[in-house]
């Protein structure tokens, strides 16, 4: 199998605690502070009782917020405090890339029945049906969803093609592999799907859970359920996806750090989902309710039960690490349904029959030889979300997000940006975005979208609406080719109920002022100008590709508040948030005509050093750049089906 396309998520792996010590480098005029190889150390985090939760977080019940388990807690935060990368050290990983054990990068159940769905026109391709191509425009979804379009193999087929598909083929002397619609660190996809739902014609004439195989854009019936599960709990046409992580895939190339990366995917995942979903006129919401348990026996994750996490990193023939994480349930949904009373309780109750299903397939081997890094499996048995049934699945009125400058976008239809989206390997460190279209991305970047007349805070625009927490996210913005705008380091607040918190919290010396032509209904805060390529190319792992596009970004999290608020399950979803916005950065720089890529490797402490944060109420985990691609000519692209006819 060929080397995945992007390495931005790691050090460098042949030397896995490999040193540097850059300069002292200077950042910005405004700020006299340094940031130094020699006081980088990283941070203790440490909870303070005097903390007080978000009141999102709160017991909706009991009207206040349950204590986190002290030992679940503390795993995470070894965790935590373990996987970050600075100037003097990185995260654990491998010696080296084992290229005869790279995992497949598709599971399969063998002996399942495969049903192929229909394929659709992108460009030259050519559909499978006969209806013309009824994509919307990309950026009016954002504004008001379709009228939905009823549950069908066609329906069902698009959904799958514009979320988790194959998106194309890449080849280069003897390597050939394959990219994705959704993005995947390291393009390891370590994401699988399954379908829950209820009978669809020419699909199964029963209730069904298939898991989705991309590669054969096809579903294997893994098994059929009991019928009354659709018609009792949820609307007409509605479905489940579940999402699921073989932590393997990912830790074969970066270690302990994989558990962040993992998560980072699931949130990307649950964009390109809810995004594909607005295609058809379908909302999507996670079921959030649910616990572990719930998900494993819908999923048909149970067969995997027995791993026992060893006491320290071994190597050897370690198939049982293949077993699937179970993340999430999605229920998609017609747009306009106003109500949907889901009774976790009696959910859970009836999803108890699922153990006694005849489950079809066996998982396919993934590897021949695993390195198991104990930490990731006993994090993930700490942050396993127990069911909890005084939960409200509420739908949330879609909101529409703001319109600055529509002229910005280049009139592609949502399955052109979202089957022709790409990482850029390199940025050119030339293109320049005008300040109207740096705006519009970050309006569509907000959570509660725009025009409401409150403060930013809910997640009830597209794609955020799927998320059931108020928004935990913000975005430290690394500002270099913006006409218009001056050079320097830029906050944006997603909820602005932390804003005093941040502007305590930060250095005394940010200007915290709007910056000239912003939104009024846009929280965009200029903190100190200057050129900061040098510093952003630093702070991500001195890689130029911070430094080379029009900005870059951190994405700083709400951390303690999260997690003393609700528990220490919210440490999983606070990473698929991330995954959520970097979706979207990628979606808009498509959109606009440029290009973006995910950045996993950064230097976390030094970030927060940048800031001026202390301690642990805020945690930088996830990077992101936009510009000018730097296109490969030697790679060539091959159409995603059919494809070259290789297990690459």
């Amino acid at each position: 199998m060929p080397p995945p396309l992007s390495s931005r998520f790691s050090s460098p792996l042949s030397q896995p605690h490999f040193c540097v010590f850059p300069s002292t480098v200077k950042f910005l005029p405004d700020i006299t502070a340094t940031v130094s190889a020699k006081k980088s150390t990283p941070t203790t985090m440490a909870f303070s009782s005097s903390s007080s939760p978000s009141p999102s977080l709160a017991d909706p019940k009991e009207g206040k917020s349950p204590k986190p388990d002290p030992q679940k807690l503390a795993q995470v935060l070894k965790y935590h405090n373990q996987t970050k990368h600075s100037f003097t050290n990185y995260a654990r990983g491998p010696r080296g890339l084992d290229w005869a054990n790279q995992p497949n990068p598709f599971r399969r159940y063998i002996s399942a029945p495969l049903i192929s769905l229909l394929h659709f026109p992108t460009g030259n391709e050519t559909p499978s049906v006969s209806t013309a191509d009824s994509a919307p425009l990309y950026d009016s979804v954002f504004n008001s969803l379709p009228p939905p379009k009823p549950i069908s193999k066609s329906s069902i087929s698009q959904f799958f093609y514009d979320s988790l598909a194959l998106s194309a083929w890449k080849t280069t002397g003897f390597s050939t592999w394959s990219l994705r619609v959704n993005p995947s660190s390291g393009n390891l996809h370590p994401t699988e799907a399954y379908i829950i739902a209820p009978p669809i014609e020419s699909l199964s004439n029963s209730a069904f859970v298939a898991h989705y195989a991309p590669k054969e854009h096809s579903l294997e019936l893994r098994a059929a359920t009991p019928p009354d599960i659709f018609p009792k709990f949820f609307s007409q046409n509605s479905f489940i996806i579940g999402i699921s992580s073989i932590f393997w895939r990912e830790a074969w190339k970066y270690g302990e750090r994989a558990f962040r990366y993992c998560n980072h995917d699931v949130g990307h995942a649950i964009a390109a989902i809810a995004m594909a979903a607005a295609g058809l006129g379908w909302d999507v919401k996670l079921l959030d309710g649910l616990g572990y348990k719930e998900l494993e026996r819908l999923m048909g994750l149970e067969m995997h039960e027995g791993f026992h996490i060893p006491d320290t990193t071994i190597k050897g023939k370690l198939p049982e690490i293949e077993f699937e994480h179970p993340d999430c349930l999605l229920l998609v949904f017609p747009n306009g349904t106003n109500n949907m009373n889901v009774n976790y309780k009696e959910l859970s109750s009836a999803i108890t029959e699922f153990r006694n299903l005849e489950w079809k397939g066996k998982p396919n081997s993934l590897s021949k030889e695993h390195v198991c890094w104990d930490i990731i499996y006993r994090t993930a048995e700490a942050v396993k979300k127990p069911l909890t049934v005084l939960d409200r699945f509420s739908i949330d009125p879609f909101q529409g997000s703001g319109v600055y400058s529509a002229g910005s976008y280049k009139g592609f239809t949502i399955r052109e940006v979202v089957r022709k989206r790409r990482s850029a390997v390199d940025m050119d460190g030339i293109t320049k975005i005008d300040r109207e279209t740096f705006y519009q991305i970050l309006l569509h970047c907000l959570p509660s979208g725009s025009g409401s007349g409150e403060n930013q805070k809910r997640q009830l625009g597209l794609p955020f609406r799927a998320l059931s927490w108020d928004a935990e996210v913000h975005a430290a913005l690394f500002v270099h080719r913006v006409t218009g705008l001056q050079e320097g380091l830029y906050f944006l607040v997603r909820n602005e109920d932390h804003f005093d918190e941040l502007k305590k919290t930060t250095r005394a010396g940010f200007k915290w002022e709007k910056p000239e032509g912003c939104p009024d209904d846009l929280p965009l805060y200029e903190l100190a100008r200057g050129d900061c390529q040098q510093i952003a190319k630093q702070l991500s792992c001195h890689q130029d590709i911070a430094s080379d596009g029009c900005f870059s970004l951190g994405m700083v999290a709400h951390f303690e508040p999260a997690l003393q608020g609700k528990g220490v399950w919210m440490y999983p979803r606070l990473f698929w948030e991330t995954g959520v916005l970097g979706q979207v950065l990628y979606l808009e720089a498509h959109a606009v005509g440029i290009s973006a890529t995910g950045i996993g490797c950064f230097f976390d402490d030094p970030v927060h050093e940048v800031l001026g944060l202390e301690g642990s109420n805020f945690q930088s985990l996830y990077h992101f750049t936009v510009g000018g691609p730097v296109l490969d000519k030697r790679i060539m692209s091959l159409p995603a089906y059919p494809g070259p006819g290789v297990d690459a």
